[in-house]
């Protein structure tokens, strides 16, 4: 008890509070129960519930602007780091050096300034306006408490009045404390009912004042920086001059779902391979028959149903049987002929050489050309490219566009992907042709 006593609190103090909280807990069960009524204000309620929402927005407000914060920070962080390596990368003998260095010391001192006045006019401020919303909410609990003591007070006045006993001395105690409760709730409630309209009122100009600031410092730093930026662009160009000759191409890749391969050029195949050199196929096709030697036999071209049969069938005569005059006869007409002749074989003609028929192959894809072999590993790049690895075989097919070929590239089907789909469009897309060798 003497302890209690020196810190102001009496055992008398103690009594009394407990028994208020005991009065306050039977009044609250009364009203739950419906055996006492109690006082409502609905203006008073929609107050506390723009309150409760005011808080919310707030405390939501200011958790963000600090995730915010962070990000600024780790983006400084991520800044200067890669303003270190360029300075690390940058030769003592390179133009511009020290405009860098002393581009990247601003650099830092932006970003420095930026996350400082974001704090200052942002942040502090936030922290200040959300400061007065526990005061607020203690008092509106504090209020609520009041209101059962008055409501207590004024049941108990009423059922000593009612009482068919009256004691009149009891009712002049009540009635005093009555109004003793009455005027403490009185009080809080007239001070409540000013401050939450008020408090709900300054939102806007919070909500536009916070906002204006980090939208205007934000633009004063992103111009800031762009003129940082363009001064090491303008050092970056000179050094650019200097070493010209050793510049660094950027080829621009073309975007997903692209119909064509937008004229880029297929990548060459390592060197010293067969397919690092195009291949030239030459055509020894005979003179027309005036032009031939006297007495000469002209040797027969596949390009006859008939005779795709005999050279299909096996009836083609060995290379070491042959007779000497279409030996002779051959090698005049090649000697005629331009250096190089570019060979092109139609669908129908190839079909028939492998197929024995000019008919075409049925188990081969619609327009199929020649097969090539991949002489390397081609990584796709895009998705109407095809993925090869080398060995494989793939079906040379025609473009359904020809204006969509660019040159180098071929349209095709791996034949492992048509023996099992047999869906052209499932399985089709393009590679570039030097990474392959004609194998038919």
């Amino acid at each position: 008890m003497a302890e209690l006593g020196s810190k102001g609190v009496t055992a008398g103090k103690i009594a009394s509070n407990v028994q208020k909280k005991l009065t306050r807990a039977q009044e609250k069960v009364l009203q739950k129960l419906g055996k006492a009524d109690e006082t409502k204000d609905e203006q008073f309620e929609q107050c506390v519930q723009n309150f409760n929402k005011q808080l919310t927005e707030g405390t939501r407000l200011q958790k963000d602007l600090r995730t915010y914060l962070a990000s600024v920070k780790a983006m400084h962080e991520a800044s200067k780091k890669l303003n270190e390596c360029l300075q690390e990368v940058y030769e003592p003998d390179w133009p511009g050096r020290d405009e860098a260095s002393k581009i990247a010391e601003n650099n830092d001192l932006l970003w420095i300034d930026y996350h400082q006045k974001l704090v200052d006019q942002a942040l502090l401020t936030m922290d200040t306006y959300l400061g007065q919303f526990p005061d607020i909410k203690s008092r509106i609990a504090k209020r609520g408490r009041k209101l059962v003591d008055y409501d207590s007070a004024r049941h108990h006045y009423e059922s000593l009045q009612t009482a068919k006993k009256k004691d009149e001395a009891k009712i002049a105690k009540a009635e005093e404390e009555l109004i003793k409760a009455q005027k403490v709730f009185e009080e809080m409630n007239v001070d409540l009912q000013e401050e939450l309209p008020s408090l709900w009122n300054s939102r806007v100009g919070f909500y536009v004042n916070t906002f204006q600031s980090i939208a205007g410092l934000e633009e004063n730093f992103h111009k800031e920086m762009s003129k940082l930026n363009q001064n090491l662009n303008d050092v970056l160009i000179s050094l650019e001059k200097q070493h010209g000759s050793n510049t660094f191409t950027i080829k621009a890749q073309p975007s997903d779902g692209a119909p064509a391969k937008g004229n880029k050029s297929p990548s060459p195949p390592p060197d010293g391979s067969p397919a690092a050199t195009p291949e030239i196929r030459v055509n020894h096709e005979p003179e027309p028959a005036g032009m031939a030697a006297p007495g000469a036999t002209l040797p027969k071209s596949p390009s006859q149903p008939g005779e795709a049969s005999e050279v299909a069938g096996g009836t083609e005569p060995a290379a070491g049987g042959q007779e000497p005059r279409e030996t002779a006869a051959s090698e005049t007409a090649s000697s005629s002929l331009p250096a190089v002749v570019v060979e092109t074989i139609s669908a129908t003609v190839n079909g028939a050489v492998e197929g024995g028929s000019g008919a075409g192959r049925l188990d081969l894809p619609p327009g199929f050309m020649f097969k090539v072999q991949a002489q390397h590993d081609y990584t796709a790049t895009d998705t109407d490219e095809l993925q090869l690895k080398a060995g494989d075989v793939v079906l040379v097919i025609p473009f359904q566009n020809p204006e969509e070929q660019d040159e180098g590239w071929l349209m095709g089907v791996k034949e492992s992907d048509w023996n099992q789909h047999k869906e052209l469009e499932k399985c089709r897309g393009v590679f570039p042709e030097n990474f392959t060798e004609r194998v038919q």
